[in-house]
């Protein structure tokens, strides 16, 4: 059985790593690099690096501060934000990311999933989706969740995979930040119609959310966090010796590595 990834998420504004709630109230966190090699060294398992105003001010991600946290990582590392062309691909792959995650620039040009899956391969292209519910539908949100495309959560996402997107992040909207767990409805809904790895993506408050996601939906693959790991509320290590000790199998940091941590 595969192990279940646990992946912090490192929202990055203008150089520097911050997090809101429900997209919004952005507070600063630390730097990027510092922040990803603690996390490399600490029992993460990857590491997700979204320029988050990179689509919505129309230029490109912060190469300098990737190639640095490139070179301070042992991990593997997703990357994304201002992700519009082939172009785009091939600068963040070559700063030293291994994934690179496409999420505005593929609702405006649905066919850059097809082009970049076929020139890097699908293993390569993660189609990251911000869902949020809309009266009795689920809408995929462009420009950091700023606007609603009016596209239907579940048709975008198997047309990715269709078109090659070999692994998809779902973060909720309606969850991020509130820390009250997992949007599990929507989970399901997704990783029951599609046969990539899913990361669950907003809403982690505890330790226990986790357990909670892995035992309900078996087939989702990863869990991603962000504010519970960045201010100490939840240990990755712990949470690791939580999840083993619920049945979960995951990647164990020896003795050393987490006194350290």
């Amino acid at each position: 059985m595969l192990t279940k990834r646990i992946i912090p998420c490192l929202d990055v504004k203008d150089g520097r790593v911050v997090k809101g709630v429900n997209f919004a109230g952005l507070r600063d966190v630390s730097s990027p690099v510092e922040l990803g090699r603690y996390y490399s060294s600490c029992g993460a398992d990857e590491l997700v690096f979204y320029d988050i105003t990179a689509s919505a001010e129309g230029r490109g991600l912060f190469t300098d501060i990737l190639t640095e946290m490139a070179r301070s990582v042992f991990i593997p590392l997703t990357v994304g934000g201002g992700i519009n062309t082939l172009d785009d691909f091939e600068r963040v792959l070559n700063c030293g990311a291994d994934k690179v995650s496409v999420n505005s620039g593929a609702l405006r040009n649905p066919a850059l999933i097809a082009e970049a899956a076929k020139r890097y391969g699908d293993q390569c292209v993660v189609l990251s989706a911000d869902v949020k519910r809309v009266g009795s539908a689920y809408h995929v949100f462009a420009k950091g969740g700023r606007e609603d495309t009016g596209r239907d959560a579940l048709e975008w996402i198997r047309f990715g995979v269709d078109s090659g997107a070999g692994e998809i992040v779902l973060n909720s909207m309606d969850t991020d930040g509130v820390k009250q767990g997992f949007d599990l409805t929507m989970l399901q809904m997704v990783s029951e119609a599609v046969n990539v790895p899913v990361i669950a993506s907003g809403g982690a408050g505890k330790a226990e959310d986790f357990v909670t996601l892995f035992k309900t939906l078996p087939r989702v693959d990863a869990g991603l966090a962000a504010s519970i790991f960045h201010f100490g509320e939840v240990r990755i290590a712990e949470l690791k010796q939580m999840l083993f000790a619920n049945g979960i199998p995951v990647r164990l940091i020896n003795q050393q590595e987490e006194s350290a941590c």
